[in-house]
């Protein structure tokens, strides 16, 4: 039986706007962000939900702290929901690593499941963790409705999953701050990493 994921990225940090990689660093939201957290509240407040559960980073703790309010549920932290780590990256401007290393964007492209930044994660060790993170959550609520607050390429990963979108279009995925998306989660399926 499937379960209905409310999938929520964290609202916007001060990194956001400068363009820098975040991944498991742990910047807090800015006042935007806060704002977009606020405005997602209204938009959820009424609705059903069985559990919530957020990444234990900061800027997504904070995002679920205000969600929690709204739906009357506690946060549930799960280490597992963490950004992908972007090891020396982190902190690292966009427009820098493009320009240091032009031919990063058509490595990544081309292999987005397998590429790792220096020090960091690839896609598929990322995956490895969420997605069974995701379907012990989803055997816990069976038929129920679970927000989850993460982070831009965790949700990304499992949108690429629920929709059968190929791994090289990972990026391309990557929902809004603080943008809410509804899926059904049936399970992993089997392969999904065999690439």
């Amino acid at each position: 039986m499937s379960v209905t994921l409310w999938l929520v990225r964290h609202g916007q940090t001060a990194w956001n706007v400068e363009g820098r990689f975040q991944g498991q660093a742990d910047p807090p939201l800015n006042a935007e962000g806060r704002a977009e957290a606020r405005r997602l509240a209204v938009q959820l407040r009424g609705r059903t939900m069985d559990a919530l559960y957020s990444s234990d980073l900061r800027r997504a703790r904070q995002t679920a702290d205000i969600l929690s309010r709204a739906v009357g549920k506690p946060v549930l932290l799960e280490p597992r929901l963490r950004e992908i780590n972007q090891g020396q990256w982190e902190g690292m401007l966009f427009t820098d690593i493009s320009r240091q290393l032009p031919e990063i964007s058509q490595v990544r492209q081309r292999n987005a499941l397998d590429f790792r930044p220096p020090g960091g994660e690839t896609v598929r060790e990322m995956a490895a963790r969420v997605l069974p993170a995701i379907d012990e959550i989803g055997h816990l609520y069976p038929g129920g409705q679970v927000l989850i607050v993460s982070h831009g390429v965790v949700l990304a990963a499992i949108l690429a999953v629920v929709n059968h979108i190929p791994w090289m279009d990972v990026f391309s995925l990557i929902p809004p701050n603080a943008g809410l998306l509804a899926v059904k989660w049936a399970g992993t399926p089997p392969g999904v990493l065999d690439v």
